[in-house]
């Protein structure tokens, strides 16, 4: 039985042809090839085509059909690639180049950002913690500024923030109000930094001032006092005040910290090294329990290193030289890449100092950053580090040389090079 279609015959799937099973070795056809269009066929031996005669095959033209029709042979473009490639033998065009001047231009400009944008930030960041709460305005009868600029630099026994532990700790004690326990005038100018220590025992007059919180004034009558006493009587500004009554030096700035500040700068830059002098040094009443020989002082010792002086010799004297090598040394220590360059040491340093700092409304960061590298300065031999000079002693006050304190206080209102020596 003939399965196939009406005019369809065996003889139409003989060798001859080319249908479903065709063992020629030409194209299967239009059953094969669906997409090619159905025409016209010429009658084989003169006869007419069947109704389903088989399909003539186009004639292939570059991958085209009859009218344009595209036969579905690829023509040699690869895929993705745009068309009409074949003049590149169907490979993928080059990438370009890439621009390095472009992208090393762009990746500085996002880095010079970064920084000008971190700078400005830590900028804002460190003015508001400043704590400006001295008023020189307040100050009366001031000498004239010389060149340069003066700091009067004051470390107090302020306990304020310390809670019951911390104060055991630091041998502190837990005595009310503040005093000063050290007080220094640091010179900047062109002739490299001069740093002179005021013993807390000098003796000073106190002059007419105007207190601080009262507004009232207060006549001076010669009283002489201790200069310490000066400042636990009413506070920085008379402090000041009395400094440039008996210096005759005009003081520019004022910066004072307290016990606890102290201790957590020194322990946010890692410790300062220090030389301690043969014998060591001990002292019940500053905590100090020190071994002779060079070592890294952490917060608690380095407080009961600067406050040592009853197991010193020369008791206040000694105790003032040991003040300037260890502030010093510590603004040494702050400003080497080691702190400066690695914000999770700079920031806790900057933080620590800065709660604590108390300074007067005028004094700006670069003030103080000035302040600091002078000081930097002083241990790396630009600069002088000395006593004010002291003729001898009354009533258990020491008494300053006037002649040379004369002279030192010229040198520096000129900005000359410090030629007087101190104890």
């Amino acid at each position: 039985m003939n399965n196939w279609p009406e005019g369809w015959s065996d003889e139409n799937r003989g060798s001859g042809g080319y249908g479903h099973g065709s063992a020629s070795a030409r194209p299967d056809g239009a059953r094969v090839m669906r997409q090619v269009r159905r025409g016209s066929a010429a009658p084989s031996g003169g006869q007419a085509a069947p109704p389903y005669g088989v399909p003539s095959q186009p004639s292939y033209v570059d991958g085209q059909g009859h009218d344009g029709y595209d036969s579905g042979y690829n023509t040699g473009q690869v895929y993705g690639s745009p068309p009409g490639g074949g003049g590149g033998g169907g490979m993928r065009e080059p990438r370009p180049a890439p621009d390095w001047r472009r992208r090393i231009k762009w990746t500085a400009i996002t880095v010079v950002t970064v920084l000008v944008v971190t700078t400005v930030g830590t900028y804002f960041w460190a003015d508001s913690k400043l704590n400006r709460e001295v008023d020189l305005s307040k100050v009366i009868d001031r000498p004239e500024a010389g060149e340069g600029t003066n700091y009067l630099i004051v470390g107090s026994d302020s306990r304020a923030g310390m809670s019951a532990e911390e104060k055991k700790k630091l041998h502190t004690g837990s005595a009310e109000g503040k005093r000063t326990d050290s007080m220094m005038i640091l010179h900047t100018g062109g002739n490299g930094p001069t740093l002179i220590s005021l013993p807390r025992d000098s003796d000073v007059e106190i002059p007419t001032f105007v207190g601080s919180e009262s507004g009232k004034t207060y006549p001076g009558n010669g009283r002489h006092v201790k200069l310490n006493a000066a400042y636990a009587e009413d506070g920085p500004e008379l402090l000041v005040r009395t400094v440039e009554f008996n210096t005759g030096l005009h003081i520019d700035h004022y910066v004072e910290i307290g016990f606890a500040g102290f201790a957590n700068i020194v322990d946010a830059v890692g410790g300062v090294e220090m030389e301690i002098p043969k014998g060591g040094i001990k002292d019940s009443k500053s905590g100090a329990d020190l071994e002779e020989g060079k070592q890294t002082l952490n917060g608690e010792e380095a407080l009961a290193f600067v406050r040592t002086r009853y197991a010193l010799a020369g008791s206040d004297l000694d105790r003032t030289k040991n003040q300037q090598k260890f502030l010093a040394a510590l603004a040494n220590q702050a400003a080497t890449p080691g702190t400066v360059l690695n914000p999770f040491k700079l920031y806790p340093t900057m933080s620590a100092g800065l709660d604590t700092l108390i300074v007067d409304k005028d004094m700006g960061l670069f003030d103080l950053a000035s302040m600091f590298w002078a000081m930097k300065g002083v241990t790396g031999g630009e600069g002088k580090s000395m006593n004010m000079p002291i003729s001898g002693s009354s009533g258990g006050n020491l008494v300053w040389d006037k002649a040379k304190v004369k002279t030192l206080v010229e040198q520096l209102n000129n900005d000359e090079k410090v030629t007087v020596s101190g104890n």
